[in-house]
């Protein structure tokens, strides 16, 4: 029999090239939230997805970009060091719109880490495929990258590949986390992702990237198959809270209906949920409201 294998992977790549797409579905499940709109991760998430001998370890990233704000600073400083302890590294670019010179500065940002570097082109759905011959040329002069392999986070093309490449570059080891383990992140940190999530796809301008959403009470009641849970959504200016809240209230209304949905579903269970919107004027650039929300450096 093969020996058991097990190891991190990361997953790094600048915003908005389905790095959380990706992650959802090398694991077969949701956990990392999703939106067209760039920066929507802001934490690393663990994922694991066990197979038969072997255990695989996804780490997925915020975007590496260049932002202003201490908050888009320490997304970055996350992405950076999710990456220097990796036994494999994706680096994820995009087939429709490449960047290459965005690209070159992610690709600096890995060169301290000691994974073994994979390119996964993603997004091949939406290009013709002698598009991509000139794209791998361009990106294997700007690093040596062990494995090369264009797939698509959406429709899985590829998907089943790339997991069979990766296992034989992860080391020899006994798992690493208990078979029945699929993340580290709690259920309180996965419903106020979940929320947040759908603020971001039903606000637009400014308001996604000034959100943070905060659980103030998880409340379970096995005997009625119920949580109750409490969030606050908070944002940093008064203008921003009366775009969320909308007309009579209802655009908080169909925040709190598509997120309950959502998180019923994750949570297999009735959900009461209760939403409030307040105003923290520049949490984004303040640290100690960046560590009371969550948002470490590490």
């Amino acid at each position: 029999m093969a020996p058991f294998k097990a190891g991190f992977v990361s997953i790094l790549g600048r915003p908005n090239v389905g790095k959380s797409t990706l992650f959802n579905t090398l694991l077969g499940d949701k956990m990392a939230i999703v939106s067209a709109k760039p920066q929507t991760t802001r934490n690393r998430i663990l994922g694991i997805k066990n197979v038969e001998q072997a255990q695989v370890v996804f780490l997925d990233t915020p975007g590496i970009h260049d932002g202003q704000s201490r908050l888009h600073q320490r997304m970055v400083s996350v992405a950076v060091g999710t990456g220097q302890d990796a036994d494999v590294l994706l680096f994820l670019v995009e087939a429709v719109f490449p960047s290459i010179e965005g690209d070159r500065k992610v690709i600096d940002s890995m060169e301290k880490n000691h994974g073994v570097p994979f390119l996964v082109i993603n997004k091949i759905d939406l290009v013709r495929k002698d598009k991509l011959l000139p794209m791998i040329d361009q990106y294997q002069h700007l690093h040596a990258f062990q494995e090369i392999l264009p797939v698509s986070a959406l429709t899985g093309e590829g998907i089943d590949r790339l997991v069979d490449l990766l296992i034989q570059y992860l080391p020899e080891s006994a798992p690493l986390f208990p078979e029945e383990m699929i993340t580290d992140q709690t259920e309180r940190f996965l419903v106020s992702e979940f929320i947040r999530e759908k603020v971001i796809q039903q606000t637009h301008q400014e308001i996604p990237y000034s959100a943070a959403v905060v659980i103030e009470s998880f409340k379970e009641q096995p005997e009625k198959n119920l949580v109750v849970i409490r969030a606050t959504i908070l944002v940093e200016r008064d203008s921003q809270k009366k775009i969320l809240i909308g007309k009579g209230g209802q655009k908080l209304k169909a925040i709190g209906e598509a997120a309950r949905k959502e998180v019923e579903a994750f949570l297999d269970k009735r959900v009461f949920l209760e939403l409030w919107v307040t105003v923290e004027k520049g949490w984004t650039h303040n640290v100690r409201a960046l560590d009371r929300f969550g948002y470490s450096s590490r």
